[in-house]
This record gives C-alpha cells, structure tokens and sequence, in this order.
C-alpha cells in the first residue's frame, strides 16, 4: 500500500501531465486561442479563406501614385477592352448568376479547396452555375504551404474540381498564393522555400492537366515572401490583386497581367476582377 506522502506525489505528477497537455493542445489549435485578449487578432477557422482575404487589410484601396508609366491602364479606360469577371466561394452560398450575366460579367473562378483539408460544399452550385448561364469558368485553389507540400496540394485540387477541360470554356487553374490568415505572413518559409513550394505545385498541376496554372498574388506578399522572384512569368500567367483604380507595379517577371481583381464590393458579388482582353480572347486564352 502506498504511503500518503507517495499518494500526493503521484496525483500532483499526473495533475501536471494533464495540465501540460492541454497546453500543448490549445497551442496546436490557434483558432480556440483567437479573440482571448482584448488585443488578440481573431483567427479565423481553417477552411474560410478567400481569394483576397488579405489585400485590403495589408495594401488598403491604393491610387495610382506608384505606378509606372506603361505598366498601368486606369480602370475608366478598361471597360470597353476589357471583360468582366468574379471569383466566389463558400462565402457567397448560392450564386446568383442570372443577373450577373444580364450585368455584363462573362467570366468565373470558384473556390474548389484549400490545402489538403477542405472543399467548397457550394462548388457545384457556383462552378456549373456559371458555365450554366454561358460564363467561362474556372477553379482555384487557396495555398497553406504551411500544412503539405506544393506537389500533394496541387493534387487535391485537380482531384477535386481544379481540373482543365479543353472546351473553350473552361479556364486553367489558379493557384491562390498570398498573406496567411491563420498565422505567419509567409506560411513560416523562407524566400527559397516558398519559390521551391509554388513550383512543385506549379510543375505538378502542369504535370496533371497539360496547362501551366494562374498564380493570383499581390506584388507586395510576392516582394516580401518570394523575394519578388521573377522565374514563373514566362510561363504562369498573372491574376495580379490590387483593389484601386490601376493595377500598380507587377511582380518581377511579368511585364503584363491576365487577370485583375480590382475591387472587394462589386455588385451582387463582392471581388470584381478583368481580364485584359475581350470576349474572344477570354475564350481562346480558355481553350489554349
């Protein structure tokens, strides 16, 4: 039989096991830490995050001071050269694409995953609904390089809806790549790291679907997490994300952009993007 003072000792060891597991356990859950300072930043839940979850919070609505001469069209000079699109996700529930079509939008890319743990319970509804009402449409992935490798991740995606299909209709993936709402800014890697992340992804997609995929980014997290590397503009082409009146300064390597996401409250649909061509270009850039 064991002595009292054994006894004690005992039931503190456990005591103190159990509190340091649960330590280490809401340590490993950021989102059960959120919001419990008055401080805190509220981390949302993994999963939420959206094309430009952090284009507003970390570039604001810019103008068009720091744009180079021959880089930047103004947006009032865009409209009748350039086609109207949105991207949507499970924020957006059921889309109504009826009257985004009536309102001259042309063009689609939905939300499919993120990482290698989530997809999109409205992909169906937004994907088909779009090419339903006669928009090209594509997918995107939203990147955690945090989690798993660029190569797995770009799996997850095809397999779950980031395909392509050469219809002319279909538009080629997209690889989400921008500020981490979950923590670290640059998903805790190095510049290097994250250049070798999004090229395994890049190199598998490719490897996958016979198209190079779009890298929508910000030419300010590309400065900062890539070290502005200008090795993909040949050939990856560009959704640069920028919500202003001019797309501003590119990423090193791309002389032009594909796409622009130029505002966050659109109509019917909040983030409003261009394509940098007509109607016809849109589909033959498609159907490449």
């Amino acid at each position: 039989m064991r002595s009292p003072i054994r006894l004690r000792r005992s039931r503190s060891r456990l005591a103190l096991t159990a509190a340091l597991t649960g330590l280490l356990l809401a340590l490993s859950a950021p989102s059960a830490l959120a919001g419990t300072g008055p401080d805190a930043p509220e981390i949302p839940v993994r999963g939420s995050a959206y094309m430009g979850v952090g284009v507003l919070a970390h570039d604001g609505a810019g103008d068009d001071s720091d744009a180079p001469l021959g880089t930047d069209t103004p947006l009032t000079a865009t409209r009748a050269t350039q086609t109207e699109g949105v991207d949507v996700s499970s924020h957006q529930r059921d889309v109504d694409w009826p009257t985004l079509w009536d309102s001259s939008t042309k063009w689609a890319y939905t939300k499919a995953s993120e990482g290698t743990y989530y997809t999109n319970p409205y992909f169906k509804q937004q994907y088909d609904g779009a090419y339903d009402v006669g928009m090209v449409r594509g997918a995107y992935h939203f990147a955690t390089p945090d989690t798993t490798g660029g190569a797995t991740q770009a799996d997850y995606f095809v397999d779950h809806g980031g395909g392509w299909t050469k219809d002319g209709r279909t538009l080629p993936g997209v690889l989400d790549i921008e500020w981490n709402p979950y923590g670290d800014a640059c998903y805790g890697k190095s510049k290097s790291g994250m250049v070798t992340w999004i090229r395994d992804f890049l190199n598998r997609y490719k490897a996958r679907t016979g198209r190079d995929a779009v890298i929508y980014t910000a030419t300010s997290w590309w400065t900062d997490c890539t070290g502005d590397h200008d090795g993909f503009g040949k050939t990856n082409p560009l959704w640069v994300a920028r919500y202003a009146s001019a797309p501003g300064t590119l990423p090193s390597g791309w002389s032009s952009y594909t796409m622009w996401q130029y505002t966050s409250t659109g109509k019917t649909v909040g983030d409003h993007d261009r394509f940098n061509g007509g109607l016809e270009e849109l589909r033959d850039f498609a159907g490449d």
